[in-house]
């Protein structure tokens, strides 16, 4: 007993493979075409998103930098008027002049100022000297 193979069994059998073939690809092509526009419109978002905070990040940044800087002209304003502030520089006189050797009466008349005045400074003066 032999067994022939029919001629048309091959060439059938190669067609239906590349039929098969054909139908997968077409298959993947879909999917393929489906996964590029999901990461087109991801990409979309993702564009969208960055570019939201970017802006938000670059408003915040520019509020910083006028924040840092009205801070700097704030302390500049107040080193200038300690330095201007009259009392300061009565205090600090009367402080040095107790340092001196200064009593409470010298104090008064040298650097215009009250007795209870007087009196604290020379104390903590002499505190700190202690």
């Amino acid at each position: 007993m032999s067994f022939t193979i029919p001629s048309w069994l091959p060439w059938s059998l190669t067609a239906l493979a590349i039929g098969l073939v054909l139908l997968q690809s077409l298959s993947h092509g879909r999917q393929i075409k489906a996964l590029r526009g999901s990461l087109k419109d991801r990409c979309d978002t993702l564009g969208r998103e960055l570019h939201a905070t970017t802006s938000g990040s670059m408003g915040v940044g520019q509020r910083l930098v006028a924040c840092e800087r009205q801070l700097h002209e704030l302390r500049n304003s107040l080193d200038e008027m300690r330095q201007n502030d009259p009392l300061r520089i009565s205090y600090d006189e009367a402080a040095r002049l107790v340092d001196l050797g200064a009593d409470i009466d010298d104090l008064m008349n040298t650097c215009g100022i009250s007795r209870p005045e007087a009196e604290l400074v020379s104390a903590l003066k002499k505190r700190q000297a202690a």
